[in-house]
């Protein structure tokens, strides 16, 4: 009986301490396509890339998904349409933090046409276009991960308690 209480313990200690990355809620489904071909670049990755295409279906059909180069670490999007949501022309390429600053939706008055800019951390994550203020937006992926000193806070406590209770027993 003695030896099952403590392989019980054991078992919720395991699940306590467990780290969070194991759990689905922490994979970016978005990223999950591996490479096709080797980067040219350390720690590379990859953007959609297009030149003032009608709109994004014609930008995303016909994209070069480039290597992007050393200096950039994110991918932007730059959508432009009319007053009545029709595009006029899309663009997508890597970019670097200076080119991401201007994210957001600009209405241009003299030409009466809408501009919204997006930049996104990750693998080709620029396929959708901005269209509004809530999706034209600087989005920057953040690790999940914690320090070594939150497992071993985590750790003392569950010991105690596992040893307590096996001294009850």
């Amino acid at each position: 009986m003695l030896i099952l209480n403590f392989l019980i313990l054991c078992l919720i200690h395991f699940f306590i301490t467990l780290k969070p990355s194991a759990f689905a809620r922490n994979v970016n489904f978005h990223n999950v396509r591996p490479p096709a071909d080797p980067s040219p670049f350390p720690n590379s990755f990859k953007c959609f890339t297009c030149e003032k295409s009608s709109d994004n279906y014609n930008c995303n059909r016909w994209a070069e998904d480039k290597w992007c180069p050393p200096n950039t670490h994110y991918c932007k999007a730059v959508h432009h349409f009319t007053s009545h949501g029709k595009s006029k022309s899309v663009i997508k390429k890597c970019a670097t933090r200076e080119e991401c600053h201007h994210v957001g939706c600009h209405h241009h008055r003299d030409s009466g046409h809408t501009e919204c800019i997006s930049c996104c951390e990750g693998m080709i994550c620029n396929v959708d276009v901005p269209t509004n203020h809530t999706n034209a937006i600087f989005n920057v992926l953040h690790s999940h991960r914690k320090s070594d000193a939150h497992r071993v806070t985590t750790l003392i406590p569950t010991m105690l308690l596992s040893t307590w209770v096996l001294l009850i027993l």
